[in-house]
């Protein structure tokens, strides 16, 4: 897909994630918005290989999305892929539909359940390895926030990824400078991501997690098989689309008033992403 279709699918897929919260009043609308273009391009800019005549083939690519507050973000892709119906979206959060707040592997697209932080990258080590063991070529695609990487188990996982030569593991750093308690520099102030990773022995790489052009370029990049395992670093914007939600943490899992729903729906309007 080209870079002109997947900006106009960009606003396509907000509008459809907005509408699903706004059923119930459910579901973490900035985090998703966040890793949106990333998603995106994994699904419909040639990156990643799928099937969804056969979710479970042997040979697909992997995907996690480790910051599960976010993983909402695939549905109305994996709906419109034709993964499962679109009556499932109108029940999102509903007993008597698939669709949680979190996903789990018993959604068709999914692969495994995320929500609790930190165990997302240490999964998609396993079928990395698994790969290389069975000598497949598959790979395995993770997402993960950086307020994420305040947990040990993201550190034991890089140390793992690097003495394996695990590059065919590619792990995407939704890097939007908050978290649930405000921002990342105040909370824990963790420096520069993309040096962690590179002492960890990953090919790392900076892209802006927003711009198609640039995740492209990222994933072109570090298209290779060196026996290193790739980290690229997406600067992103949380709430990205929505103006009185960008950049705040107080948004992280709140609702919107009826005024500022009506308010959100203009701006959805007018597409965000400018090339």
């Amino acid at each position: 897909m080209e870079i002109e279709r997947l900006i106009n699918k960009s606003q396509e897929i907000r509008i459809k994630l907005f509408d699903l919260v706004m059923q119930d009043m459910k579901g973490h609308i900035p985090s998703s918005f966040s890793s949106l273009e990333i998603v995106l391009n994994l699904f419909y800019g040639k990156i990643m290989n799928f099937d969804v005549t056969n979710p479970n083939n042997p040979n697909r690519d992997r995907l996690i999305v480790s910051k599960g507050h976010a993983a909402m973000v695939l549905y109305p892709i994996l709906q419109e892929l034709g993964y499962f119906d679109k009556s499932e979206l109108k029940k999102f959060t509903k007993p008597d539909g698939i669709l949680r707040m979190y996903a789990d592997h018993t959604i068709p697209g999914i692969e495994a359940i995320t929500g609790s932080l930190g165990h997302g990258l240490g999964i998609s080590n396993g079928y990395a390895y698994a790969a290389k063991q069975d000598n497949k070529d598959y790979k395995s695609f993770v997402i993960i926030g950086d307020g994420e990487c305040y947990e040990g188990s993201i550190w034991e996982s890089a140390m793992f990824a690097s003495h394996y030569k695990l590059d065919n593991l590619i792990v995407i750093l939704d890097v939007n400078g908050l978290c649930i308690m405000g921002e990342t520099k105040n909370c824990i102030d963790q420096g520069s991501l993309e040096n962690k990773f590179r002492s960890f022995g990953f090919e790392t790489i900076n892209v802006n997690g927003h711009s198609h052009k640039d995740i492209q370029r990222g994933f072109k990049i570090i298209n290779n098989k060196n026996g290193k395992p790739k980290a690229i670093i997406a600067h992103t914007v949380k709430g990205k689309g929505i103006s009185f939600m960008e950049n705040h943490p107080l948004w992280h899992n709140k609702m919107p008033t009826k005024a500022q729903i009506e308010q959100a729906y203009k701006e959805l309007a007018t597409n965000c992403i400018i090339e």
